[in-house]
């Protein structure tokens, strides 16, 4: 499929043709929806930790007599009852990553790329260069493009300038091709392509 490609002043530059086996398929949420989850299980840090029993700093001797003093028999005043004692069945360190095939997470991205596609929410440029860093050109130029919540994914290396620009925009993030992925592509309403963006990611997922 062609698609036209515009400038950073929403200019026509030609077109370019997309691989339909990329950009031209039938979404499919549950295919996005596991993409994600591993992503987000990925993010989350698993570093939370509570003190068990073992590791409070509290007397471990019976403070009261099995019987006669008419409440319960307690043992020491690390049980997680008190104040101060265990917490019981608490979070301990771990990792909650979950495996997911090559093949699926390289679907993923097709169906998200297909899905900015369908929804005629892609945009190719030419190049995204600015010739100064800065926030006011990078806005204008977002806004001549019709857009707002922007994903900007530019090819190996993302221009100085515009990195430096978007710092200051809400909702304007800069990737370089390699670090395209499901979740940012999902998060944003429009998804900007450049053409090396356009080559890297074909290449990356034939």
């Amino acid at each position: 499929m062609k698609l036209d490609v515009l400038k950073l002043d929403a200019s026509k530059a030609g077109d370019i043709e997309l691989d339909d086996a990329i950009y031209g398929l039938e979404p499919r949420k549950d295919i996005l929806h596991r993409v994600v989850t591993w992503q987000a299980n990925k993010a989350r840090g698993g570093n939370h930790k509570i003190k068990t029993r073992s590791e409070i700093n509290r007397v471990g001797k019976k403070f009261g007599k099995q019987k006669g003093g008419g409440g319960a028999r307690h043992g020491d005043r690390k049980s997680n009852i008190f104040i101060g004692g265990a917490k019981a069945h608490g979070p301990v360190v771990r990792s909650h990553d979950t495996d997911l095939p090559k093949r699926i997470r390289r679907l993923g991205m097709c169906h998200a790329l297909s899905t900015k596609m369908a929804d005629k929410t892609l945009i190719v440029l030419d190049d995204a260069k600015l010739a100064a860093p800065k926030t006011k050109d990078l806005k204008d130029a977002i806004a001549k493009l019709g857009a707002k919540n922007v994903l900007v994914i530019d090819g190996a290396e993302v221009d100085t300038n515009l990195k430096l620009a978007a710092q200051n925009i809400p909702y304007v993030d800069v990737l370089p091709s390699q670090g395209a992925n499901v979740r940012d592509i999902l998060g944003h309403d429009t998804l900007v392509l450049t053409r090396a963006a356009v080559e890297q990611l074909e290449a990356r997922l034939k």
